[in-house]
């Protein structure tokens, strides 16, 4: 039977999502059913695009009629009628219940609020405890929590990613690209380290489109470092200098530092060793014992090392140590950097392979593979896995290097598009590799095993020794 004249919809699509008219019906029933505070705060509720716990609610939605003090208690009553439960804290996280709410409820709050004239004001109060989210998160990364700074960032995501678009409050949207802008930048390793390069890159052009006046100096850095990984060099480099006259500008020296680490990787990728060293030297200089923001002293000493791995194997090895003394040091008030120890092991592999110790570099190069694939890089496991393959070609065992390089295929083609290019000092390992397996490859069990290692993935493949 299909539905009568002026019958309503059997479902709405809120949020992306099919949500049935028998849904919407209970929800506004439920709402019926509420006191005035629980109604009021159903309606700031449904500014959150994620879950939340108490103290987030108290930031976002206790002003006004509905005090911070008394959020606590609202909350409690209102649980049972709109929100379900959600147990996302991840190891070791310190918190209290948290809650999800559906989207039929969502909707009505929404409606709600938007009727009362208020949601503008809900949404700016929402976007700078996402501001505060946000510098959480990076300082926790630069505190050696990297893995809860990465977890505490993809939890929130759906309300950061709310946050970094202007457009979302009734103000101009260059009147809110400050904190978008914030958040973006502040989010720079969960970009850069942990593998979301697209998204980052989208996010910022666009909050960086919507600025108004000179763009922050650490936005244009971030906006070239993540042209660099995205295979675009030649767009790097004009965001670098508009991001040195920025930073000279604001006085911004730490910047200054962060812009020479920056020209050091855009060497390395084209192949100059030599410039980048230099320029990750300068960084070194510069960027202070204890960073704030951005690369840390021990990435500097890594990407040192990798400069040096293939050609003076003496500086590598130096660079190497400094690192230990360096990282000793900041490991007596923080953790360890694992985006830098990552690089190290790389750096290390190098260095053992050029020794001749095959069976000890592709260990290192294994645990670099590891590393970087818990944190989610797809760039450094790719360069870690094809420098493990080509340990395996070496020890005389072309099959397990057929899986390896089967596998980082499938990974580059699901993560980049067709027009990435990796950087030059990964493109050297895989020549190598190629060039030994391209008759090989005629073999029909090499073939499998290529194809094989394509159907495990390298999570599997990392695992395997």
């Amino acid at each position: 039977m299909g539905r009568g004249a002026g019958e309503p919809p059997e479902y709405e699509v809120l949020w992306g999502e099919a949500v049935g008219s028998g849904q919407l019906a209970a929800a506004e029933a439920g709402y019926a059913s509420a006191g005035p505070a629980e109604r009021l705060l159903w309606e700031r509720l449904s500014v959150f695009e994620g879950a939340f716990d108490r103290r987030a609610v108290e930031e976002v939605c206790g002003y006004g009629a509905l005090v911070a003090a008394d959020v606590g208690a609202v909350l409690e009553r209102l649980a049972p009628l709109a929100l379900l439960p959600v147990d996302d804290l991840f190891d070791g996280e310190d918190g209290g219940p948290r809650h999800w709410m559906p989207h039929a409820m969502r909707a009505v709050g929404a409606r709600r609020l938007t009727a009362r004239g208020d949601r503008w004001i809900v949404v700016l109060h929402h976007r700078r405890w996402c501001v505060k989210v946000a510098r959480r998160a990076a300082e926790w990364w630069q505190r050696g929590r990297q893995l809860d700074a990465r977890d505490l960032a993809l939890r929130e995501l759906p309300d950061l990613a709310a946050a970094m678009d202007p457009t979302t409050a009734q103000a101009e949207p260059g009147d809110e690209t400050g904190a978008s802008l914030e958040i973006a930048v502040s989010l720079w390793f969960l970009w850069v380290a942990c593998g979301r390069i697209t998204e980052g890159r989208t996010r910022l052009r666009h909050a960086l489109a919507l600025h108004q006046g000179p763009p922050p100096a650490r936005a244009l850095w971030l906006a070239a470092f993540l042209e660099l990984e995205s295979g675009r060099p030649e767009d790097a480099d004009p965001l670098l200098v508009q991001a040195w006259a920025s930073a000279v500008r604001d006085g911004d020296e730490r910047c200054l530092g962060l812009l020479a680490h920056l020209r050091g990787a855009v060497a390395l990728y084209q192949g100059r060793a030599r410039a980048a060293a230099g320029e990750f030297r300068e960084a070194l200089e510069q960027i202070g014992d204890v960073p704030d923001f951005g690369p840390t002293r021990e990435a500097c000493w890594a990407a040192l090392a990798l400069c040096y791995s293939r050609t003076d194997p003496e500086a590598a090895q130096e660079a190497l140590d400094q690192l230990e003394l360096d990282g000793a040091g900041r490991r007596t008030w923080a953790g360890r950097d694992l985006f830098a120890d990552a690089w190290a092991d790389h750096a290390r592999a190098e260095l053992l392979a050029w020794d001749g110790e095959r069976t000890r570099a592709a260990e290192h190069a294994r645990r670099a593979l590891r590393e970087h694939l818990r944190l989610g890089s797809a760039v450094g496991a790719s360069c870690a896995a094809e420098l493990l393959a080509q340990m395996r070609l070496l020890d005389g065992r072309p099959d397990l290097a057929a899986h390896i390089l089967g596998a980082v295929d499938l990974l580059r083609t699901s993560v980049f598009d067709t027009s990435y290019r990796p950087a030059r000092y990964c493109t050297v390992a895989r020549a190598r590799s190629d060039d030994a397996l391209r008759a090989l490859l005629d073999d029909p069990e090499l073939r499998e095993a290529y194809e094989e290692g394509a159907r495990k993935g390298l999570f599997a493949l990392s695992r395997e020794r």
